[in-house]
């Protein structure tokens, strides 16, 4: 008994002198048993409070670029190795540590197509630019556990990539959220998502559609749930990258071009005139029409604050498919923006008079057809002089086809 008591004090006092001569050893800032250079890309500083997972006890340690990047990282891995800590367990606890550090350089550094919520389609060069920003980090990542865990260090392939998600929280706000805030999001948002799921079902069992007016309670519970969670900055950036009302209003915004305040205005000043048209979607009875014309002739005036009238009236023009076709036909023929208003004009223009000559009863077949020809001859003279000759004969082409 004495003798197991005495081993225990024994190792006791060895453990004891290991901390304190480690703590001299920091304390007199000792030479590098490695050295790494600094990585390219420019340092960025994050505060990661990570426990170290062993059998021992060590205090948790505040991990930032500083600490990985410079001689201390190195030695503090020699020193596991020197007590014993299992290679297994000193390669997990880094690996853990690096991608945890690289996950958040990721949704801090990169600028990804969520970033532009105002755009009805993503930005191809931005797309195209958060892809090589993500290899080069994941590159950069790999070359940093290379260097601190030896060519070797992902023998099982099982580390190789660093956690995501389908609902990107990263960016100014969302990105400098703790990852306790950003799982809480993602819960809450798998559950209203379970919910829109399990109706949807019982709904199906019973040979119906779903009901609009529950979809719009679970988004308005969700709203709630996140509001105890975020700042109102944070909410309503969440709320412009993935809510229902803000996916739809891009839908509406195609080809009006709108700019990031004029979205962001709109939003604010619609979001909760939508929220109740949509719980009255499904309603018959007069009362909720009524209050849905209401709402409707609301959501205009609230347009029209937000846009100006000379915004609002463009933004009109752009909900006409007639507007839509000249757009299109604009972008098809490389032809200047604003090319695109004397197109919708011209083709409004023509299609009142073709309308105008064949309700002329005072006209005989043949004059008919001869004023229908002069028209489309004034629609064809004004286009060759809008487009210029190039663009004219590709219309003529694309038309013909």
């Amino acid at each position: 008994m004495r003798y197991r008591v005495t081993l225990v004090l024994l190792l006791l006092s060895l453990l004891a002198n290991f901390v304190i001569a480690t703590a001299w050893r920091r304390a007199r800032k000792p030479s590098a048993v490695y050295h790494l250079e600094p990585p390219p890309r420019r340092a960025v500083v994050t505060n990661i409070l990570r426990p170290i997972r062993t059998n021992l006890v060590f205090q948790p340690r505040l991990l930032s670029w500083r600490d990985i990047e410079s001689d201390d990282y190195p030695t503090y891995i020699r020193n596991l190795e020197s007590i014993g800590c299992p290679r297994e367990t000193i390669r997990d606890i880094v690996v853990a540590d690096v991608n945890e550090l690289f996950a958040r350089r990721r949704a801090t550094e990169v600028v990804s197509p969520n970033h532009q919520w105002w755009l009805p389609e993503p930005d191809p060069e931005v797309v195209q630019e958060a892809i090589e920003e993500k290899g080069a980090l994941e590159a950069e990542r790999r070359d940093l556990l290379t260097r601190l865990l030896g060519p070797h260090w992902d023998v099982t392939g099982t580390a190789t990539e660093i956690p995501g998600s389908a609902i990107t929280l990263d960016g100014p706000l969302l990105g400098e959220l703790s990852a306790e805030t950003k799982q809480t999001l993602r819960d809450i948002e798998f559950r209203g998502r379970e919910k829109l799921r399990l109706h949807a079902q019982s709904m199906r069992e019973q040979g119906r559609e779903m009901d609009p007016a529950e979809s719009a309670r679970v988004a308005r519970e969700l709203r709630e749930e996140m509001a105890k969670v975020l700042t109102p900055a944070q909410l309503e950036e969440y709320l412009l990258r993935y809510s229902e009302n803000a996916d739809r209003l891009r839908r509406t915004l195609a080809g009006f071009d709108a700019t990031a305040e004029e979205f962001r205005s709109l939003f604010r000043a619609t979001d909760s005139i939508d929220l109740e048209l949509a719980a009255l979607a499904g309603a018959t009875d007069p009362q909720s029409a009524k209050r849905r014309q209401e709402l409707e002739h609301q959501r205009a005036e609230a347009t029209r604050s937000a846009l100006g009238d000379a915004r609002n009236t463009y933004y009109q023009l752009s909900q006409d498919p007639v507007f839509q076709q000249a757009r299109q036909a604009a972008e098809r023929l490389g032809a200047p923006a604003e090319t695109v208003l004397p197109l919708y004009q011209i083709a409004q223009e023509t299609d009142r008079e073709r309308r105008r000559i064949l309700n002329d009863l005072t006209l005989t077949p043949d004059q008919q057809t001869k004023e229908l020809t002069a028209v489309d001859q004034a629609r064809m003279d004004f286009l060759r002089a809008l487009l210029g000759e190039d663009r004219f004969r590709r219309f003529e082409s694309g038309n013909a086809r």
